[in-house]
């Protein structure tokens, strides 16, 4: 009964055992079957992102050039008249009249303003009375003399006191004409500080004259500007390589161009700046003193050195030109810009006519990279450009 029941319990051990072997090998056969649709699905997904690469774009590259180019520099300016000068009065007195209209054009020599000159009139009266019995005087010392009744002193002083009297009477005269303001020259009147019948003072401002007919234009330059400037007019290029011209508070261009008429002696210290005048004709009295605006300076600069702007790209305010080698390698450089106009870039420095740039296609590439590329005339480029830089 006991050899019975033991070998029940192997025999039930055994199919347990057989069970378990069951489960693990189909369990491993299972994951065998799966590994063949993974590396299917693998293969799959590799199949669709080759097809679904994009070629790269094609490089274009092209040359700075060298050739004339005007370069425009601006500076801000004062506008000022020829002549401007304040009209004060040289004797005190009533005004008696005003001549003129605030505003108004007048011609030298014109009657501006008249004092009341009742006074000076009347000490001219005396004054010329004193000289004419002075001169009485002179004449019977004269006789006197002649007959040897009195020395020749009582008629050298007589003569001076004649003179003093005449002295008197030319002050008095003088004094008459003051109360006649007149212009000096021709010019344009501004506003009236005193009306008819005021009470002036001697030294009292009535108004301000301007002569207009040239006007003189004040900017503040740097000094290598200055130095810039001085090199063209020792090599006799000042004239035909320079010009100014004004442009208005309205953007407009004043249609007469002006040249450079004086230079300041001294440097302001503070600032490093220079003072220049440019002379600008005004025939149309279109400009009044006062006025503000901008000038702008064109200097033509021989063989500049020219590139697109979108040829170039920046990094922390530095610009950059990836130039081609003859063994087709990128290089990275900077370069250095002595002017900006539309579309392109004048450079001072960092590339010359031999060099190749790449002009389209600049986000694809990184220094190091050997690249593949067209070549673009310049001349090609630089008449049909209109983007400025990446």
């Amino acid at each position: 009964m006991t050899a019975i029941a033991l070998a029940s319990l192997s025999l039930s051990g055994c199919e347990a055992f057989s069970e378990a072997l069951g489960e693990q090998s189909g369990s491993s056969s299972a994951a065998d079957g799966h590994e063949p649709q993974h590396q299917e699905a693998e293969g799959h997904a590799g199949g669709e992102h080759s097809e679904t690469e994009h070629p790269k774009h094609k490089i274009v590259v092209t040359s700075p050039v060298a050739q004339d180019i005007t370069i425009t520099q601006s500076y801000v300016c004062q506008i000022h008249s020829r002549r401007h000068i304040e009209v004060r009065a040289l004797e005190r007195g009533y005004l008696q009249a005003v001549a003129i209209r605030e505003g108004q054009t007048v011609k030298a020599g014109e009657l501006l303003f008249k004092i009341l000159p009742t006074l000076y009139e009347a000490k001219l009266d005396a004054d010329s009375a004193e000289a004419q019995l002075a001169e009485v005087e002179y004449d019977n010392t004269k006789r006197l003399v002649q007959k040897n009744i009195v020395s020749v002193q009582e008629l050298k002083l007589a003569e001076a006191k004649l003179a003093k009297a005449r002295a008197q009477v030319k002050l008095a005269q003088a004094e008459v004409d003051f109360t006649n303001i007149k212009a000096p020259y021709d010019g344009i009147v501004d506003r009236l500080h005193e009306q008819q019948g005021s009470l002036i003072e001697e030294g009292a401002m009535l108004t301000t004259l301007s002569d207009n007919s040239s006007m003189w234009v004040y900017f503040n330059v740097p000094e290598a500007a200055y130095l810039e400037y001085q090199a063209a007019a020792q090599s006799g290029r000042t004239q035909d390589q320079l010009v100014s011209e004004l442009q208005l508070a309205n953007h407009q261009v004043f249609p007469y161009p002006g040249k450079i008429g004086a230079i300041e002696a001294d440097f302001n210290s503070e600032t490093g700046n220079v003072a220049f005048r440019a002379d600008f004709p005004n025939p149309d009295a279109l400009l009044r003193h006062g006025q503000t605006g901008t000038i702008l300076i064109h200097r033509v600069a021989p063989n500049a050195i020219v590139i697109p702007q979108r040829a170039t790209f920046e990094i922390l305010a530095k610009k950059y030109a990836y130039v081609v080698g003859e063994d087709g390698v990128v290089r990275q450089r900077e370069i250095t810009i002595q002017d900006e106009q539309d579309d392109i870039f004048v450079i001072a420095g960092g590339l010359d006519v031999n060099d190749k740039i790449i002009l389209e296609g600049i986000r694809q590439v990184r220094a190091g990279d050997q690249v593949e590329y067209a070549f673009s005339a310049p001349a090609e480029v630089l008449s049909n450009l209109k983007y400025h830089a990446e």
